[in-house]
């Protein structure tokens, strides 16, 4: 990009500051350094302005602010690994392209899956709290705090990709027995060497679980993925964690199921209304039906500059006049 004008990059969020520093140096970056979250009128502005725009997820890039674009807006760059905050198919009838950051969050997703599936069972969260109660820890005792044991628990992930994956492989060394959901079937080698069971029907690996693990993408196709009426095939022994997208579950229904004591407990990192939490399931984690994160799947420090070296490979990529490495197209949703 040497001897061209620099394009000019507006940043909707704080990012590391190393990502920042080299985005000042490669482009003409428009930075957020109060990491206050972008009003609409604001969105606006940088829309029509921006040669590129790089939105976090919690900026929504629907098809009306899209329309408001200007000539120069040509891209989209993502500072996140999904695109569900993005009309993708809008972007490209205006001639926008749009880029994510994948396959950098994977290992850092799995970890905090494997934290909520060891929290919830063996009530870390809860006995991490007794100790800065105002009441005094009255010692050790052979029948209090009882949670479940994990090893021999069947392990049920909702989506075999990338981190569905790296999930199962951390569940596998922990002795859980891995069953999965797919929409397609992962390769052979995969399932040999994770031990896995293939389950075609959703609902009969829901009925048969211990625990459920969610990993795989929002979509239009997986909205309240698990319905109300799929919830209720789980076992009242069953555990659900949920660390891709709130908006897979439905939240009501959860809800009800965790008051009723239909299904054991819940570890969420993600909510169907971010940055909203239903009181009723903040009621629920102060009774430890549940464990709440907000949202903290992928926050480690070389995660997030990670995605900022992607974003910048995808602006560079674009500007030097070649496909960027992670362009997301309609057709792949």
């Amino acid at each position: 990009m040497a001897g061209k004008k620099k394009p000019l990059v507006v940043i909707t969020r704080k990012l590391p500051d190393q990502v920042e520093t080299r985005m000042r140096e490669l482009f003409d970056a428009r930075l957020n350094v109060d990491d206050r979250a972008l009003s609409q009128p604001e969105l606006v502005a940088a829309v029509k302005e921006a040669d590129v725009l790089v939105p976090t997820v919690t900026d929504r890039i629907d098809d009306a602010l899209i329309a408001q674009a200007g000539e120069n807006l040509k891209l989209i760059a993502n500072y996140g690994n999904g695109v569900d905050n993005i009309d993708v198919a809008a972007a490209a009838r205006k001639g926008i392209a749009v880029t994510n950051t994948p396959n950098v969050l994977t290992e850092d997703t799995a970890d905090m899956t494997l934290a909520l599936i060891l929290a919830v069972p063996r009530r870390l969260a809860e006995g991490a709290g007794v100790l800065t109660a105002d009441s005094k820890w009255s010692g050790w005792s052979p029948t209090w705090m009882l949670g479940r044991r994990i090893w021999g628990k069947r392990l049920g992930i909702v989506g075999m990709g990338r981190i569905g994956t790296a999930v199962a492989r951390r569940a596998k060394a922990f002795g859980l027995s891995i069953h999965y959901h797919n929409r397609k079937r992962v390769a052979a080698a995969v399932e040999d060497s994770l031990e896995a069971t293939y389950w075609e029907s959703l609902d009969q690996m829901l009925a048969r679980m211990d625990i459920i693990s969610v990993n795989c993408p929002s979509t239009p196709a997986t909205f309240h993925l698990l319905s109300a009426r799929r919830l209720a095939l789980m076992q009242p022994s069953a555990y659900l964690v949920n660390t891709a997208r709130g908006d897979i579950i439905d939240e009501n229904a959860l809800v009800k199921l965790l008051q009723e004591g239909k299904i054991a407990g819940a570890g969420l990192d993600v909510f169907e209304h971010e940055p909203s939490v239903s009181p009723k399931l903040l009621k629920l984690a102060a009774k430890n039906k549940v464990v709440l994160l907000p949202h903290m799947g992928s926050a480690t420090i070389e995660g997030r500059v990670d995605m900022g070296e992607k974003v910048i490979i995808n602006i560079r990529t674009f500007f030097d006049g070649h496909r960027p490495p992670d362009r997301v197209l309609p057709a792949r949703l």
